[in-house]
This record gives structure tokens, sequence and C-alpha cells, in this order.
């Protein structure tokens, strides 16, 4: 394996995102059920939803050579979204390429996201994270997320609201 790069994302990414979260996202595909597996097709192939959030956030990616292998998306507080009041900063679409799990890209990605809320003056950062993204609950929890709450099952399985007071 060549050494990581990590960096900021742009608009040129945007096929690439795309690709990485339908591979990421992929890996639970038989987990959920084929209609909740077709929704989240749709939202990862939605050139408008990720344009979206590259214009409100800061995407931080993970880079082997040209090819993207993760990525993670932090939104700044003023931005709510259906679970996050507004006045919370949060993370979405954290995702590795299944082909290079457990070389810590994902907590790293998920450490940037905090580091740039801090530095950014958060008070409050979010996410949200399902039963069955074991490893992911793990990474967070380490770096000091609480779960908040239970949410009522989306994709018919229990997700989770977990968050983190910045200091």
């Amino acid at each position: 394996m060549n050494e990581l790069n990590y960096r900021i994302a742009s608009e040129k990414d945007l096929k690439q995102l795309q690709q990485l979260g339908l591979l990421a996202y992929g890996q639970y595909k038989s987990i959920i059920t084929k209609e909740n597996w077709e929704k989240w097709q749709i939202a990862f192939n939605s050139d408008s939803n990720f344009l979206n959030l590259l214009q409100i956030s800061t995407c931080f990616v993970c880079e082997d050579e040209d090819e993207i292998v993760g990525m993670a998306f932090f939104i700044p507080s003023g931005n709510p979204f259906v679970h996050f009041p507004i006045e919370w900063s949060y993370i979405r679409y954290v995702g590795v390429n299944p082909k290079y799990n457990s070389k810590g890209i994902g907590k790293k990605l998920t450490e940037q996201c905090i580091e740039a809320a801090r530095h950014s003056g958060e008070k409050t950062i979010g996410l949200h994270t399902s039963e069955f993204q074991n490893a992911a609950r793990h990474i967070y929890e380490s770096l000091g997320f609480i779960r908040q709450k239970e949410l009522e099952p989306v994709f018919g399985k229990v997700f989770y609201i977990y968050s983190m007071e910045l200091k």
C-alpha cells in the first residue's frame, strides 16, 4: 500500500465521492431491505445531494495515489438536519473503501472533523449511526462521543444519535 494522503475535497471529486459512498455503504446491502438499499443508491447517485453537501461542509478525504478511499463531511452549525438541532455541527457520510478497513482511516477522518469543529468554535458536534455499524460506533465512542438517543427504525434498523461537547 502507498502512503495515504489526507486533504479537503472539492467539486471535482464528486464522482469519486459518490462511488465511494456506494462502495462503503454497499457492505450493508444484505443487512438492510432491498427497498432501503435502493433509497441509499438514489442518495449516493444524486449529484445535487453531494454538491449541496460540498457547498455547506468541509469534506475530508483520504486518498491512495489518486483514488479517494475514505471520506467524512463536517457540517457547521446553522445547517439543521432532521436529527440535529440548528446549533449543532455534525458529521455525515463517514465512509471507507472496505479494502482499506482497519487502517485507521475512519478514525482519522472523524478526528479531522472534530478538529475543524473546535477550530471554528463549535460547541457541539453530532452524528448518527446504526446498530449494524459496529466498527463506526466503536470509533465514535473511543473518541468521546456519547449516545444521546435511539431513533425510530430507519431503513428497518435502529439508529442512534451521538454527540460530543467541545471545549
